[in-house]
């Protein structure tokens, strides 16, 4: 794996915790999209560019760009060179302040309240006009978290999760608030792929009880109560993100 030493802005080393160096690169990279005006369809610098730019090698910059086109940021077209890509999602537009960056905490924090709002309305409308499959699938797609979590499969849990919150929000039949929470869950993937380097599992357990009591109140109908057990769900992952950081920060 390669790597690179972090270095504060006097050049000094970072005493910070290990990071590889195509993610600190795809840090950068998309700082210099946002910094430079780029916009959706335009042509970036090129490997050999962004490696002087960065100070780094060519590989770390075409890992940290297989990161990127894997996100949706940036499209390498062969022949042609490297793009910023084409990204529809309402939170990816200039109209909600252009480049998310998926490792500024306080953009981080941002999304989760932002989430927070979301996730509470779409489990409210759910709870009063969710079909029995829509209640159904947010079922099974809860049962999914619960064995993936039992039986230590995460590819299983996170698909659960996509499922069941996604479920909600079919079920809300708000087309908006199912577009919202598509793409609010999409960015906060970008921050852990970067930023974190997978999903936390910290959570997990809770998580399930979580969706569980979720669940629960909207198949009984109680607006109130979803909205408060979907509020609460948010409140934990957020405490459960902080907790993640703070011990990687500090050990």
């Amino acid at each position: 794996m390669v790597s690179v030493t972090s270095h504060d802005e006097d050049g000094a080393q970072s005493a910070g915790p290990y990071r590889p160096g195509y993610e600190l690169a795809a840090e950068r990279i998309l700082e210099l999209i946002a910094g430079a005006g780029l916009r959706p369809g335009d042509r970036m610098p090129t490997e050999n560019e962004l490696a002087a730019r960065l100070g780094t090698s060519r590989t770390v910059v075409r890992e940290a760009v297989k990161i990127l086109s894997a996100l949706g940021r940036v499209s390498a077209q062969k022949g042609r060179g490297l793009y910023v890509a084409d990204d529809e999602g309402m939170l990816g537009s200039a109209g909600w302040g252009g480049f998310f960056l998926p490792t500024d905490l306080d953009h981080v924090y941002m999304l989760f309240e932002f989430r927070r709002i979301q996730e509470a309305e779409a489990a409210r409308c759910a709870a009063t006009r969710a079909t029995p499959a829509e209640l159904h699938a947010i079922e099974a797609a809860a049962d999914l978290c619960r064995e993936g979590h039992a039986t230590g499969r995460t590819e299983l849990f996170d698909r659960g999760d996509d499922d069941f919150h996604l479920g909600i929000a079919a079920a809300s039949h708000n087309a908006f608030l199912v577009a919202a929470v598509r793409e609010a869950r999409r960015l906060q993937r970008q921050s852990s792929i970067i930023g974190l380097q997978g999903t936390l599992g910290g959570h997990a357990e809770e998580a399930v009880a979580e969706h569980a009591a979720i669940y629960r109140a909207i198949r009984d109908g109680d607006a109130d109560a979803a909205a408060r057990a979907a509020a609460v769900h948010m409140d934990n992952t957020l405490e459960d993100y902080r907790r993640e950081i703070q011990r990687r920060l500090f050990g």
